[in-house]
């Protein structure tokens, strides 16, 4: 039977709830155990597909095409779970299935309410999480967006707590992740915002069984551990620190010191042999232990949030491992390309440039510029899915000199449509869930970076675009502007160009497709790993390594 771990947070919001999941996930996995894993958002969207990424993060793809939360790529990095709509669901979702069901009529003419109709629907998702699994499921952690006490979480919550019932109470447990601050007037970390979170909590009729304390840089010492145990009846040993580590890798391996698997296995009531974790430990010396550095400018337009590349910072994070490196990722906002700044001035200390994905008009100008500048200076250069797409217009227009070469979504008029909107994107009016999605047949062509880097002919990676290649601009392309197609989709009449190369460079590759949601610390993503490579042999060509 599929025993459960539930995942709350208190005080504050982005208090490290999907970190905690994927560290004890990875630990229980250590331990010999299988787990699934899933997130409840409690926003009303259906998926953060239409979210704008500086408000929300990133949107994280699975393999079979859900949008999702970034808390899922927190999941994949660490552990070896495997994702899929399953594992996300969104109030928006929720109440939008169950408004489904009563115009079908299921409810038999029933006044619909959250309890029992929402309540019930968010229990079945909880079940749908194990029901199909390959294999048999241990445990299944899942983790409640926001705070205890949101109007918007309460659903969730009475669910989880009808959910304990349902399935007796020594099959689950309760993990409650807060908030310690640390007051500098009294010179100590403040347990009351976490004893007033925890008595939220047991208003609704959950009591937490572990309690993971964010302290900051401050370590939570005996007294305050011993206090916080005996005002929200918990045991000693389920009061576990958290304070802020670097690198973000080392956190399981704190927590292994203080005996979290060991809490919840105990609660839970499965016996497991303590697990290897000498891999792990390896990594995280390799990481924290690289002496050189390798500086590449990320030019992209979403440049003071972090969270909204967050795959790709972990990517270079991940090849920086590979190389035994440390990459000094740095966003360089393309807009003031566009505003009198050459890209010479603004990258001429970089070792790699990087193009990443994104929408809409603002900066596009500036990210061609940043292209040509790599191209004709011979900087290594990636593209990922709009920087794959940047890179075919720059070559369209400055050597077949098509002057007015762009993308149909962000030039419908232009003469020369290099980049066009999928065939089946056509006539389709709703933004959200209707991109090309999801994992696809990539075939690497032999004697190319890419089927170098993957070392396969056959590989799989996950889209989340609308428009593609043009393949009526291919063979111009190939023959004048030094182009390579390296990798491709088999589609019917026609294949989809998936990496192209350009000669006679150090290292230019793009993709349409978003490599980095399938890299993690211990198997590097290949492009990532040898852009990496190239731009540290760059740095040592010009006396920065």
């Amino acid at each position: 039977m599929t025993k459960y771990v539930f995942t709350t947070g208190g005080v504050v919001s982005s208090v490290g709830k999907g970190v905690v999941c994927a560290s004890l996930g990875m630990l229980l996995e250590a331990r010999g155990l299988k787990i699934a894993m899933m997130k409840f958002d409690p926003y009303i969207n259906v998926d953060p597909g239409t979210m704008n990424p500086f408000e929300h993060g990133e949107v994280f793809v699975t393999d079979d095409g859900a949008e999702t939360d970034l808390d899922l790529g927190h999941y994949q990095r660490f552990t070896n779970a495997v994702l899929s709509r399953k594992s996300n669901a969104t109030t928006g979702g929720i109440y939008n299935a169950v408004i489904q069901k009563e115009r079908r009529g299921e409810y038999l003419g029933k006044t619909v309410q959250v309890i029992p109709h929402i309540t019930d629907e968010i229990k079945s998702r909880i079940r749908m999480l194990t029901a199909d699994a390959e294999e048999n499921i241990d445990v299944a952690i899942i983790e409640v967006g926001g705070t205890v006490g949101d109007i918007e979480s309460l659903p969730f919550l009475e669910a989880l707590r009808q959910f304990r019932l349902d399935i007796g109470p020594p099959n689950c447990c309760f993990v409650h992740v807060t908030l310690v601050p640390y007051i500098a007037a009294a010179g100590e970390l403040k347990t009351k915002p976490t004893q007033h979170s925890v008595r939220a909590l047991r208003d609704i009729g959950i009591q937490p069984n572990v309690i993971v304390c964010r302290t900051g840089s401050m370590t939570m010492g005996p007294d305050q551990r011993k206090k916080v145990a005996m005002f929200c009846d918990v045991t000693d040993d389920a009061i576990i620190g958290a304070e802020d580590i670097s690198p973000l890798y080392a956190i399981p391996l704190n927590f292994k010191k203080q005996k979290l698997d060991d809490t919840v296995l105990r609660l839970l009531n499965i016996p497991a042999p303590q697990g290897d974790l000498s891999g792990w430990e390896a990594m995280v010396e390799r990481l924290k232990g690289a002496k050189r550095e390798v500086r590449i400018a990320a030019v992209g337009k979403y440049v003071n949030h972090d969270d909204a590349y967050k795959s790709i910072n972990e990517a270079f994070v991940h090849a920086g491992i590979a190389n035994d490196c440390k990459v000094k990722l740095q966003w360089v906002d393309s807009e003031q390309f566009e505003k009198g700044i050459e890209p010479a001035e603004a990258l001429k200390d970089f070792d790699g440039i990087v193009v990443g994905p994104g929408f809409g008009t603002r900066g596009i100008e500036g990210k061609i510029k940043a292209v040509k500048y790599s191209r004709e200076n011979k900087v290594p250069y990636f593209g990922i899915c709009l920087g794959m797409q940047m890179a075919v217009i720059e070559l369209a227009r400055h050597k077949l000199g098509l002057e007015r070469a762009h993308s149909t979504e962000i030039d419908p008029e232009t003469p020369d449509p290099v980049i066009c909107l999928l065939s089946e994107q056509r006539g389709i009016k709703d933004l959200g869930g209707t991109m090309r999605l999801g994992e696809y047949r990539c075939e690497l062509q032999p004697g190319t970076r890419a089927h170098a880097a993957y070392g396969a002919d056959v590989i799989g990676e996950r889209h989340r675009h609308r428009y593609e290649f043009n393949n009526a601009y291919l063979e111009p392309l190939k023959e004048k502007a030094g182009l390579v197609v390296s990798g491709t989709h088999p589609k019917g009449d026609h294949d989809l160009v998936e990496i192209i190369e350009v000669k006679d460079h150090p290292w230019f590759c793009a993709s349409q497709f978003h490599p980095e949601f399938k890299s993690t610390p211990l198997y590097p993503q290949p492009l990532f790993r040898d852009f990496v490579r190239a731009s540290l042999e760059r740095s040592k060509l010009t006396g920065r390594g």
